[in-house]
């Protein structure tokens, strides 16, 4: 199947301009599944409560949904995207995967960073697994999910092919990381970053760019530099990532322990 990650710098509260930038982005696209960053329709530095509520979405109403079902159905593509999500009176930092049967899952980010704190409602969402399209298996996680190995090791348990991993990174140790998440899982990953500087009146950040696509054992099979706006794709065998086997002798999932470790 053919994988791609997307980078770009996404405007500060601005909805419809995000939108168009992505559908733009998408336009002549042929792959089989795509991940956006993260909050990648409205951007991330909000100084208020109402600058949440200004840009956050109810699914399935929200216009991102309806660009990206659209987009999914017409290009024949699995869509994962970040952004957030409305839900009576509380705000999710959110991402979502569309497909082109027209179906969606919504996961809520559960490790939530710094200033986010101030704005988000943590994730009350499991870590789950979804079919995209073909029935590959992927399961989301969100930018700082990152720092806890149990994020990737339950989305690879529940039987994950591929992570999606929408984000807004600015400390420097990340794609790294994600390169062990991948090895010692053994599934792929696409972690979609985002470029360029916010600011308000409070704070500014800078995000390190550097999107990437890792295979099973942590190879970068395609990788964005840390300030370029655009698309990389790759062909991948998601079926590989079925395949636990480290040697002969030793299975990353069947030797494992669980009885023995403390959590």
């Amino acid at each position: 199947m053919r994988v791609s990650v997307a980078q770009f710098c996404p405007k500060l509260l601005s909805l419809d301009a995000n939108l168009a930038r992505m559908e733009a982005m998408c336009s002549g696209l042929s792959t089989d599944l795509i991940v956006f960053p993260e909050l990648a329709t409205c951007g991330y530095l909000f100084s208020s409560m109402e600058d949440a509520y200004s840009v956050a979405e109810s699914m399935p109403e929200a216009k991102s949904y309806q660009m990206f079902s659209r987009i999914a159905i017409q290009q024949n593509m699995s869509i994962v995207y970040g952004f957030a999500e409305l839900d009576k009176d509380k705000v999710y930092n959110s991402s979502a995967l569309i497909n082109p049967d027209g179906s969606y899952h919504v996961y809520r980010k559960i490790h939530l960073f710094d200033r986010e704190k101030l704005f988000f409602s943590p994730g009350d969402i499991s870590f789950a697994v979804h079919e995209a399209k073909d029935g590959v298996k992927i399961g989301m996680m969100i930018c700082f999910d990152w720092q806890f190995p149990e994020a990737a090791r339950s989305l690879a348990l529940a039987g994950a092919q591929i992570i999606c991993h929408p984000t807004n990174l600015v400390l420097p140790w990340c794609q790294a990381a994600m390169k062990v998440r991948s090895l010692e899982n053994r599934v792929y990953s696409i972690t979609s970053n985002r470029t360029g500087k916010e600011s308000n009146n409070e704070a500014e950040v800078s995000f390190t760019g550097c999107s990437q696509i890792l295979s099973t054992i942590g190879e970068e099979l395609a990788k964005l530099n840390a300030t370029e706006e655009g698309i990389a794709t790759v062909e991948i065998d998601a079926n590989a990532a079925q395949n636990k086997r480290v040697t002969e002798r030793n299975n990353a999932f069947t030797d494992r322990r669980p009885e023995l470790y403390r959590l």
